[in-house]
């Protein structure tokens, strides 16, 4: 006879009577038996094996929260040159609904060719423009929604609806960790706050929780409640693992308890290596005068960015796989939202910005880093070629066509591929769409993208979605 459970009476006999068993034998273990383990149960982050040769083993994620306009940094129009205020039919979609026809707002800032590939980029970014012969240019991409909180999720996770694992999860989960004294994914937030659908955006959906991102400071203590408590003089697993004799080892697969548990004793075990780990790691004031200011930490303006810019260096240098970094937070003009004045928008965030990011990918290159570590630029949209509204300058998203940059990490450099039309309104040569994106970043980690799968409501989920997605070829060194 079964009893409520679904087991017989004898299971259920052994399965207590073993679990008790289990209780009293772990008091009289010694401590090396625990963290044996510990490390057993810590394998899911253990190293593993990529698919192919990665040409990159880590990447650093620069994401311009609010949607940076392609049309005045890096997406080149002289075509709308002289027809500032011209009222033209042209059909967009963005916060204010579907539109037919819109005033031209002329891009505010003048372009110049740089590098020896002959790169025209706006005045927004002096430095940046130095590095464009480093730099693949993507100006025709695509996503699914132009609003923020779908498009962001869509960015991170490949998914416009919520619950999926974002691609700093995914890296985790397909390659594991080099360092296993620090978190394999790491997200830095902007100092006015973080974007609209908070945590989603680093979180592991579906996936154990161990493959989440973990949230660093770049001001103050980075990494909040790692300070060690008096229950965690010792090694932190204990007490868990002690807990683990109340499972039946020939039944734990059949326990859903017990991956839960997995988890929590894998996320204690790093907290308690972060506590001496994490400090060298993110104490950059030792750094050289002039590497700070190599980045701008001694600006004002752009000291915060800088400081993460340094410090997701130091990180990748450590061996953490994936690094996102914030630019913008909370809502309007805290980030890249230029609804109302994009002049004024624009020169404070990427003002904020532009010295970092050049200071980092000059760092990364003569410190031999840069070849192995792929760096991502852009936002969750572009912004529109009208706009939004009968005065002013602002621009409303634009989900049809945009342009984000790729750098380092087996990417050519120099390159611009795809394009928009005339006035940047929607892509038209060789439009790609998020997953691309993000099937080309797994690729250069030595990932399949259609292979790297996790089974999940009855499908093997993947982060390019069940249908698979081509890598972008163009840009591939």
């Amino acid at each position: 006879m079964r009893n409520f459970c679904g087991r017989t009476r004898r299971e259920f006999i052994w399965q207590t009577g073993a679990g008790f068993t289990g209780v009293a034998l772990a008091g009289m273990l010694e401590q090396e038996f625990f963290q044996a383990r510990a490390a057993d149960l810590a394998s899911p982050l253990a190293p593993k094996k990529p698919h192919h040769d990665p040409k990159a083993t880590s990447v650093i994620f620069l994401y311009m929260y609010g949607g940076p306009s392609h049309i005045d940094t890096f997406d080149y129009k002289p075509a709308m040159n002289g027809m500032d205020g011209k009222t033209i039919t042209v059909k967009t979609f963005g916060r204010g609904g579907h539109k037919n026809q819109g005033r031209i707002v002329e891009p505010k800032w003048k372009f110049k060719q740089h590098g020896q590939c002959g790169k025209w980029v706006s005045s927004l970014f002096p430095n940046l423009a130095n590095h464009v012969d480093d730099i693949a240019f993507l100006h025709s991409m695509t996503a699914d929604s132009p609003i923020h909180g779908s498009a962001m999720i869509q960015m991170n996770t490949g998914k416009v609806q919520t619950g999926s694992p974002c691609i700093g999860s995914w890296v985790n989960y397909g390659l594991g960790t080099m360092n296993a004294n620090l978190p394999g994914f790491v997200v830095m937030l902007d100092p006015r706050g973080g974007p609209i659908s908070g945590a989603k955006n680093w979180a592991s959906g579906y996936m154990p929780a161990q493959y989440e991102g973990t949230l660093f400071r770049s001001q103050g203590t980075p990494i909040l409640d790692l300070a060690p408590r008096s229950e965690l003089a010792g090694p932190p697993q204990r007490n868990l693992l002690d807990a683990l004799g109340a499972f039946n080892q020939d039944h734990a697969a059949k326990n859903p308890a017990w991956s839960a548990l997995q988890a929590r004793v894998a996320s204690y075990e790093l907290a308690y290596r972060m506590q001496s780990s994490a400090p060298e790691a993110t104490h950059i004031d030792n750094e050289p005068e002039s590497v700070k200011k190599l980045y701008g930490l001694d600006n004002p303006k752009c000291s915060a960015f800088a400081r993460q810019c340094i410090l997701a260096r130091r990180l990748v240098e450590r061996g953490v796989r994936f690094v996102q970094l914030y630019s913008g937070g909370a809502h309007n003009d805290d980030n890249w939202d230029a609804h109302g004045d994009l002049e004024m928008n624009h020169n404070l965030h990427a003002g904020e910005t532009d010295q970092p990011i050049a200071g980092l990918l000059t760092d990364l290159k003569r410190r031999g880093l840069l070849g192995k570590t792929l760096v991502v630029w852009g936002g969750e949209f572009g912004r529109q070629p009208t706009a939004e509204y009968a005065k002013g300058t602002g621009r409303d998203h634009n989900a049809y066509g945009f342009t984000m940059w790729m750098a380092g990490g087996g990417v050519k450099g120099g390159v611009s591929v795809g394009t928009t039309d005339e006035i940047g309104s929607r892509a038209v040569e060789k439009p790609f769409h998020v997953k691309h994106l993000h099937a080309t970043m797994l690729d250069r980690l030595g990932l399949d993208p259609n292979r790297l799968s996790y089974f999940y409501g009855g499908l093997d989920q993947k982060l390019v979605g069940v249908e698979g997605a081509e890598v972008i070829k163009e840009v591939l060194a």
